[in-house]
């Protein structure tokens, strides 16, 4: 067999030709590399969709890549969060997903189309809030203690309203029945604005409401506050106690929002985010932001974020079932 040498010329060729040619994990080390789209679940306006576009904003400035925000509204979040756990997993699309969409769905949807725990990826929880346990100044109760002995004595005597069926309010009121045993009749309501109206005309003598939405009212002592729902006391109201130190050990319902991945994101594109997206919630003026709309700024590794939502859906989950309540 007659052999060809090879020429100095060629050789430099074909080595040319071997650094152009893809390297396994050469995208993913050079990621991000185009636009990412982060999918906030609902309209714009919201808080969730105010935390996406600020988030974005950092994100694009650190990496020199756009982030666009695409808002896909429906069903509670359960449209949004579908649509990214369908989507490549590649790092380009993320949802920005909440308590409901990705922990208390999974109960309350009988066909949802996703598993919230086996089809995303967790990076990181940005910010959570604890809910408010608030009645009309007309109800005999000033503090939690003197509130639950009157619930538990007039049995569904007292009517708590939600901003909606399956929304964290009305389950928070129901984990509430559901651990101190008292009856209470649910009205839910189309949004917040309808039924803090009709707590403050007396239509209904209690809610579990956000700290924002109700802020204002207690402030003018048009609701009084007993109560909130998380394990520490909340710097917007250092004088409420919480329902865990007045008695309700381990009573815990927090409103949050993270970041998540479609599942099979490669993990270094995982630690890539999730360390960017904790440096950007520490910048002062996101911070000052959302603490004043009375958010906690959280901040959480893909594994501890993970260990979180597992909690989430196993806590959720019982008490959906016990209280009946679904959405088709």
């Amino acid at each position: 067999m007659t052999r060809f040498p090879i020429s100095r010329r060629a050789t430099l060729a074909l080595a040319s030709l071997a650094m152009l040619l893809p390297v396994p994990g050469h995208a993913q080390a050079t990621y991000p590399n185009k636009a990412i789209h982060i999918v906030v679940p609902f309209a714009p306006g919201g808080s969730t969709d105010v935390l996406a576009r600020r988030l974005g904003d950092k994100l694009a400035a650190a990496w020199g890549q756009p982030v666009v925000v695409d808002n896909r509204p429906g069903a509670g979040g359960a449209l949004g969060a579908d649509f990214v756990a369908k989507s490549a997993p590649d790092g380009y699309t993320l949802l920005a997903g909440v308590t409901g969409s990705n922990a208390i769905a999974q109960a309350l949807y009988p066909k949802l189309p996703y598993d919230v725990i086996k089809d995303f990826a967790p990076l990181t929880m940005m910010v959570s809030a604890p809910l408010v346990l608030a009645v009309n100044p007309d109800v005999q109760a000033k503090t939690p203690a003197e509130f639950l002995a009157l619930a538990k004595s007039k049995p569904d005597a007292l009517s708590f309203g939600s901003a909606g069926n399956g929304t964290s309010m009305h389950l928070t009121g129901e984990m509430y029945k559901q651990v101190t045993g008292v009856s209470m009749v649910h009205v839910p309501y189309r949004g917040s604005a309808a039924m803090l109206t009709d707590l403050m005309g007396g239509q209904i003598q209690v809610t579990f409401g956000d700290v924002l939405v109700l802020m204002p009212q207690i402030q003018a002592g048009k609701v009084r506050a007993l109560a909130v729902t998380s394990k520490t006391r909340h710097p917007l109201l250092p004088d409420v106690p919480t329902l865990d130190e007045t008695g309700l050990k381990g009573f815990e319902a927090l409103s949050w929002q993270g970041l998540f991945a479609p599942a099979g994101t490669p993990p270094e594109i995982v630690e890539k985010l999730s360390a960017e997206v904790n440096k950007a919630m520490q910048s002062p003026d996101i911070k000052d932001y959302f603490a004043a709309q009375g958010f906690i700024i959280q901040g959480s590794t893909p594994e501890a974020f993970k260990a979180f939502v597992a909690s989430e859906v196993q806590k959720w989950t019982p008490i959906v079932k016990n209280s009946g309540a679904q959405v088709n």
